[in-house]
């Protein structure tokens, strides 16, 4: 739903965002200001709040041009403003499995849990209740953009693209490919069947954004152990043939994953040669999971620009094995690196658990390479879930950060005191003499849906409290 009316919108009061992996900025008394088109046109720091009217009046934006919004200023119930949160790996479908199967390894969980799930998505009304569902939850948590998997189903994949157009959420989303290896009531026909679906879909969505601005096509072959080299092979070209479209799938997730790959594609060492060999590693590629790589995979991916996208809850609690994916290597070597809830492979659809298991699960990389690879900072796995995201989907020159050009993509966030608390929030409280930088870790480690109070996608706002 639009709120602009034409005028420019001013925000006033305090911002975080990342600069870079490894900083974040904090400006008090920022004016920020979003142009009708959506896009921030300027943001002015140090600016008292009783002098915003003269500020505009220097940047020629006249009375009646514009309207001030004032983030709360209380410092025992302060507001704030962050960029909004981009999950880069979460499969739609799974939403009303979340939580189920622990304890079972990867390709058993698919056979037993999550296949029989997401065959139910050939019944269009059912998909429209869960997909309505996922996007109103997914949005609620301050999640502005998501790399969605559908099922196989092409007219479910349809219906959960039309979702997000309506509700405002910029989404990228893929039919799922997958021509064996699954159970015969949950399998594309053949190939050929296959790769006319894909192209069916994007072609809907290209009717519906004709610029792909809000709602991307992204070509979804589930992995390689489920896709012929023929579907393989066809999804390439479609990519190559559709300017760049992305591509999204899992790489490297599990052992036992990537020995049933290798034993079914004799002729490659690695997955990366063999995803590389079907045209599907590109600058717009977003390998979900990463857990095991070899030096050389390493070196391909960032040779060809790939972008992955960790999931450290589902790494830890479904497949095989706590599994601790080498974020600090990825980083050291600027390769690609945002964060993805699996929902449902991880039980959480919520981006600030995925910042926290990251925390946690770079905790004990470090202690598994006896300090090689040393534990990730707040501000690094708050980059992973803003601009970090933005850059793995490819949309860093439109969003992740505040910086002037790019498109209003951000959260109003509000804590409260410990005393009396009368937002009835169950963050850690806020006390008197709290700097914005105690605040921001307070957030970051305690806070969840009920501190986000406003949701804005392309200066829109999509979800209010």
């Amino acid at each position: 739903m639009s709120d602009r009316t034409g005028i420019y919108q001013v925000f006033h009061g305090t911002f975080i965002h990342s600069t870079s992996p490894g900083s974040i900025e904090i400006v008090h008394d920022g004016m920020l200001v979003v142009g009708p088109d959506g896009r921030i046109v300027h943001f002015l720091h140090n600016i008292p709040v009783e002098e915003t009217r003269t500020a505009l009046d220097g940047l020629n934006i006249l009375a009646g041009e514009y309207r001030i919004s004032v983030i709360s200023r209380d410092k025992i119930n302060p507001g704030f403003m962050i960029p909004g949160f981009v999950d880069t790996h979460n499969h739609a479908p799974q939403w009303a499995q979340r939580g189920l199967g622990r304890g079972l390894q990867i390709l058993e969980w698919l056979d037993t849990v999550t296949f029989p799930n997401e065959a139910k998505f050939e019944d269009k009304d059912y998909a429209r209740k869960v997909y309505e569902s996922c996007i109103n939850g997914s949005i609620k948590q301050g999640i502005t953009t998501s790399c969605y998997y559908g099922s196989l189903h092409g007219e479910a994949t349809k219906i959960l693209a039309d979702i997000c157009l309506a509700k405002g959420q910029r989404a990228f989303i893929g039919k799922c490919n997958m021509d064996k290896n699954s159970p015969a009531y949950y399998t594309d026909a053949s190939a050929e069947e296959s790769l006319r679906v894909t192209e069916d879909f994007i072609s809907h969505v290209r009717s519906r954004d004709p610029t792909f601005s809000q709602i991307t096509p992204i070509i979804t072959p589930r992995f390689a152990i489920s896709c012929t080299r023929e579907l393989l092979k066809g999804l390439g070209k479609i990519a190559a043939e559709n300017a760049g479209l992305p591509i999204q799938t899992h790489f490297n997730e599990a052992e036992s994953e990537i020995a049933a790959t290798l034993t079914l594609f004799p002729e490659f060492d690695n997955e990366a040669d063999l995803y590389a060999h079907f045209g599907l590693l590109t600058n717009r590629s977003v390998l979900a999971h990463c857990c095991h790589m070899t030096p050389y995979e390493m070196e391909r991916l960032k040779a060809l620009d790939c972008g992955v996208a960790h999931c450290p809850i589902a790494n830890t609690t479904v497949g095989g094995g706590f599994m601790a994916a080498p974020i600090r290597e990825f980083l050291r070597r600027d390769i690609k690196v945002g964060l993805g809830t699996d929902s449902g492979g991880g039980f959480s659809s919520s981006i600030l658990d995925a910042m926290r298991q990251a925390f946690i699960v770079s905790n004990a990389r470090e202690m598994m390479t006896k300090g090689e690879d040393k534990s990730l900072s707040l501000e690094e796995c708050f980059y992973l879930a803003t601009l970090g995201g933005a850059r793995v989907c490819g949309i860093e020159q439109e969003s992740g950060n505040f910086a002037i050009g790019k498109l209003f993509d951000a959260l109003h966030v509000q804590m409260a005191s410990v005393d009396g608390d009368k937002l009835n929030l169950a963050s850690t409280g806020i006390e008197a003499g709290d700097g914005m930088k105690t605040v921001f870790e307070k957030f970051m480690m305690t806070a969840d849906d009920r501190n986000i109070v406003n949701v804005y996608v392309r200066g829109n706002i999509i979800h209010s409290s």
